[in-house]
């Protein structure tokens, strides 16, 4: 899907000591999650395939609110809006002039964009997780336990404390690369942008 992409971080210099996935590794997790009840951020996105050729390029910007409350918004010309308010999930494609409307279930909650702002206590049940750590730069590898998930491997980074970037890579080799920048946590957010009403016109796909 056009709204999971990113750059790729540049490699550091120093020595990341590697931990293994356990407690710590989730409670480490949980930590910078737990510490943004609301963000803001810029968004650029980049698709690689296989071999590393460009697939797509966009920019947009996100807003989320624990738990569960997330806005996406992929600007033109690929424009796309993703919302969800908690238990319902709106994909809006204008230039097709469709939405599509489904529950938020379980498989939902392994997309990247979900994770930002999920239930940070199921972290654990749903993927397998290691960490690399080195002065304020901190990289998690999250892998599903569920085989029926969008991707195979997600990468997730934070600079000083602060999310910063994410990979995905799926089944085939594809790579999603998403990178944030003038992100903004804990300040108000107004709730009412994490429902959506269907434009007079627009075609309803209910899944």
């Amino acid at each position: 899907m056009r709204f999971f992409r990113m750059l790729l971080l540049s490699a550091l210099t120093l020595v990341l000591l590697p931990v293994q996935a356990d407690e710590r590794s989730i409670q480490r997790l949980t930590q910078l999650l737990d510490q943004a009840q609301t963000l803001t951020a810029r968004f650029s996105q980049l698709t690689l395939d296989g071999s590393g050729t460009q697939l797509q390029e966009t920019s947009g910007e996100m807003a989320l609110k624990r738990p569960g409350l997330f806005r996406w918004h992929t600007d033109a010309p690929l424009e796309q809006l993703l919302v969800s308010n908690g238990e319902t999930v709106w994909l809006y494609d204008p230039d097709l002039e469709q939405v599509t409307i489904r529950s938020l279930d379980q498989r939902l909650t392994h997309t990247p964009a979900l994770l930002l702002s999920g239930d940070i206590s199921k972290i654990g049940e749903n993927f397998e997780i290691t960490y690399k750590e080195a002065g304020g730069v901190v990289d998690f590898i999250l892998k599903p336990k569920a085989k029926d998930t969008l991707f195979d491997n997600l990468r997730l980074s934070f600079r000083n404390g602060v999310v910063n970037d994410m990979q995905l890579i799926d089944g085939v080799g594809q790579r999603t690369n998403i990178l944030f920048f003038g992100v903004k946590m804990n300040q108000s957010i107004d709730t009412a942008q994490f429902n959506f009403k269907v434009p007079e016109g627009t075609d309803v796909i209910q899944e």
